[in-house]
């Protein structure tokens, strides 16, 4: 559980080096239909993060709470992603991640074991839900490289 939240407590780090060499041409860059930029990958992490919080609080708050699933595409598009700041979002990423260490840190076993259902009926452990966090940012990371890869390609 500790390599967990630490892994947990470094992804703003990993993110943050995942980015700090890139232009603004980079990070702009849309490698494709139905594709997103870096930029848009930053808001969209920082957007799930936000359910992300909410969702873990609720589920240590109450019992066995029904925690929805927003529609990441209709955020994306509607919410217009390219227009908003992306400091902003990286800040709220690393204070919302940061605001979750000290509860983290004290869960007891039976924190760990609470309940989440989803509207389709799955029911996700508290864990189950922490480790949804820590493959999230490395999905998103290897979705940034292959961005990366294919705004180099381009570019050669």
């Amino acid at each position: 559980m500790q390599a967990l939240i630490e892994e947990y407590s470094r992804g703003f780090t990993m993110l943050m080096e995942s980015i700090s060499e890139l232009s603004e041409e980079e990070i702009r860059y849309n490698p494709g239909k139905d594709k997103w930029s870096i930029h848009q990958i930053i808001i969209h992490i920082t957007d799930s993060e936000l359910v992300a919080t909410h969702r873990m609080k609720k589920v240590l708050s109450e019992p066995e709470p029904l925690l929805p699933a927003p529609d990441q595409d209709a955020w994306a598009s509607s919410l217009v992603y390219e227009q908003l700041d992306r400091e902003q979002y990286l800040l709220l990423f690393k204070m919302l991640r940061s605001s979750m260490l000290p509860i983290l840190h004290n869960l007891t076993t039976e924190q760990l074991e609470r309940i989440a259902v989803y509207p389709d009926g799955a029911r996700l452990t508290f864990k189950d839900l922490l480790e949804f966090r820590v493959g999230h940012i490395r999905g998103h990371l290897d979705q940034i490289e292959r961005v990366k890869k294919a705004f180099r390609e381009k570019h050669k």
